[in-house]
């Protein structure tokens, strides 16, 4: 595993920084009616994508969810093509044809967001398989939910993945609901890793608040997959602090103020940020810079998804099927 230099964890609080700055602004975009469709923001977990994502290259695969923008930034995404991906322009990610929940970047390893509810472990398990098959060190990362361990793809994913001892990590973000359904009323396990015991891989439970713990359980996980020694279930706790869908969406009657509250007592940006300054590795002079930094990047990126054109009606069915 890699050693948790100094330069790694800026590198981790960068990528944090990127993730929040870049979601806080699509969701005011989504609310002002710039984004279409659906968007479900990934502020508050933004520990688990940094944290897993520093171990891996751009030859490493992950599958991703509906609450995919982390993941991309993550593995090496670009906010422009991003944006502009979300806003359904030509210059996006997907020429416009993807948009939030099935935006992918197939040269940094990102196979895809998907809008199914765990289908993405099927495909990891997949590009698992074709690794080892060609006799290649990569790993590929499975991202799901909690809800997302209910469905028959997990299973069977998890399952084969043991049997074949495949170089996949299956990374649970269990964010205490299922959409608008708490883990306590579609579960009877408080802890979804205890399930990896029924297949026989190794089952961690991880702080999903702290990128540390993140980075230290995702390394062992993804080092051990690479040398051939099979899965791992890592389940990171976290929580989302906006709705399940957009900033406002359908209210929090499923959950209440203070609940949320208490989780953003424990931002993740505000652990990492207490820690770097504790260890006198950044000061406040410098953590106010570089959002400056990044905000600025923001904006250049939505000022070019904004002035990109639409994509044009005769390209309806391109890159739609394939001989």
């Amino acid at each position: 595993m890699k050693e948790l230099t100094n330069e790694i964890l800026n590198n981790l609080y960068v990528c944090m920084v990127r993730i929040r700055l870049f979601e806080e602004n699509a969701g005011k975009l989504q609310e002002n009616g710039k984004i279409p469709g659906a968007l479900h923001m990934y502020v508050g977990e933004e520990a688990i994508a940094a944290g897993v994502m520093a171990h891996l290259s751009d030859q490493d695969q992950i599958t991703s969810t509906h609450r995919g923008h982390g993941h991309l930034l993550a593995k090496g995404g670009e906010m422009d093509k991003m944006y502009a991906e979300l806003f359904g322009k030509v210059t996006g990610y997907n020429k416009g044809k993807g948009g939030s929940m099935h935006i992918s970047n197939l040269e940094v390893g990102m196979l895809g967001a998907n809008g199914i509810v765990g289908a993405g472990l099927p495909i990891a398990v997949g590009a698992a398989f074709s690794n080892k098959f060609r006799k290649t060190d990569r790993v590929a990362i499975a991202f799901f939910g909690d809800g997302a361990s209910n469905e028959g793809a997990f299973h069977e994913a998890a399952n084969l993945a043991a049997v074949l001892k495949l170089p996949v990590v299956f990374v649970c973000e269990n964010n205490g609901y299922g959409e608008f359904t708490p883990q306590a009323q579609h579960q009877a396990i408080t802890d979804v890793a205890d399930r990896a015991a029924g297949y026989g891989m190794p089952g961690v439970v991880v702080d999903g608040m702290e990128v540390i713990a993140v980075y230290e359980a995702a390394g062992e996980a993804i080092d051990r997959a690479r040398k051939g020694e099979g899965p791992t279930l890592l389940e990171c706790k976290t929580y989302r602090f906006y709705d399940h869908s957009g900033v406002r969406g359908m209210g929090f009657n499923y959950r209440t103020e203070a609940e949320v509250e208490r989780w953003k007592k424990r931002d993740p940006l505000d652990l990492f940020k207490q820690h770097l300054l504790d260890q006198e590795l950044m000061t406040e002079a410098d953590a106010a810079a570089l959002a400056d930094s990044i905000r600025q990047e923001v904006e250049a990126a939505i000022e070019f998804a904004e002035n990109s054109p639409d994509p044009d009606l005769s390209t309806l069915l391109e890159d739609v099927y394939t001989n």
